[in-house]
């Protein structure tokens, strides 16, 4: 329980950080993001605490106005599910990805807390992801695009599907690919999330590590059972749309090896995964360290089903 308080403090620690930055960096950020979405015509809206909607569009939006602004336009949607922590302009640097090719992006994270605690964290994000899902029909094209602990997250929702077979089908009658980058697997969690939230702190990532240990021995009923249960249901892909993977050898969060084992049950079960293997790239990195392969592997995937909005070649930012 202890080591528990400890990382909950740290957790705690690490996210005012993040959130709460020094008063002339979060005006910095505040101001480039503004100018951002100004310059690039982009409206966002808060769905809700977990969920942002991004369209290229300057025009004010709401609940009520997201369909009808998109019935004019027919956009294809992203789903980009986020991994933890996740820095603004990092993720928007995927969001711009594809907004150059006119899509609309729904932004979906999960904090810590959320990730240990899933009946009151991820499963209600899961179930706010499918609400919206379900209720936009204007979207008939859906790709899927998630980091790290999105694959658990993705697995939620096909775990809440099962009991809604209406909707699942709907759902997956509109989603056309998916995307992974970085996977992390329910055997990395205790490993692997502690590097994610601490990269440059061995100390914080092995007191990290035992209070995850701690907790999927000691918490199974609350926790465990549902990250078991999603990665079952991940690892048999009842999705069953073609899939594109980006994995490194040297990603010390996101096992090569765990990755592998994904694609292989996934060609068992006739689905067309395709994977990326980079040399050397961190958790995450490997946009920013190698942009001009990932945006073609990207790209290349994208025009395979037939999304591609914009032929000629854009230029790689990063």
């Amino acid at each position: 329980m202890i080591a528990g308080r400890m990382l909950s403090t740290l957790v705690r620690t690490r996210l005012t950080y993040c959130a709460k930055p020094q008063l002339l960096k979060q005006r910095q950020n505040l101001v480039t993001y503004t100018m951002f979405l100004l310059v690039c015509k982009l409206s966002s809206y808060q769905v809700t605490k977990n969920i942002e909607h991004i369209s290229q569009n300057n025009r004010v939006r709401t609940d009520k106005t997201i369909w009808n602004f998109n019935h004019e336009e027919n956009k294809p949607l992203l789903v980009l599910l986020s991994w933890l922590l996740p820095k603004r302009a990092h993720v928007m640097k995927y969001v711009d990805l594809y907004l150059q090719q006119e899509f609309d992006v729904l932004l979906v994270s999960i904090t810590p807390w959320q990730l240990l605690w899933p009946t009151k964290g991820s499963r209600l994000v899961a179930a706010d992801l499918i609400e919206f899902l379900a209720k936009e029909q204007n979207y008939q094209q859906i790709l899927l695009h998630g980091f790290s602990v999105a694959g658990y997250m993705w697995g939620e929702v096909l775990d809440l599907l099962q009991h809604d077979p209406q909707k699942c089908n709907d759902i997956f009658n509109r989603i056309v690919g998916q995307v992974w980058d970085s996977l992390a697997d329910v055997n990395d969690l205790a490993v692997g999330t502690p590097r994610a939230l601490f990269p440059k702190n061995e100390m914080l990532q092995n007191i990290g590590q035992k209070y995850f240990e701690y907790h999927l021995k000691t918490f199974y009923k609350q926790s465990t059972q549902y990250y078991i249960r999603s990665s079952q249901l991940f690892h048999t892909n009842t999705l069953h749309k073609p899939a594109l993977m980006f994995v490194s050898k040297t990603d010390t969060v996101s096992s090569l090896t765990s990755n592998l084992r994904v694609k292989e049950s996934w060609d068992s079960l006739g689905t067309k995964t395709y994977m990326k293997i980079f040399e050397k790239s961190s958790h995450v990195e490997h946009y920013r360290k190698y942009p001009k392969e990932y945006t073609a592997e990207l790209y290349a995937f994208l025009n395979q089903l037939n999304l591609m909005q914009k032929e000629k070649k854009v230029g790689v930012q990063v």
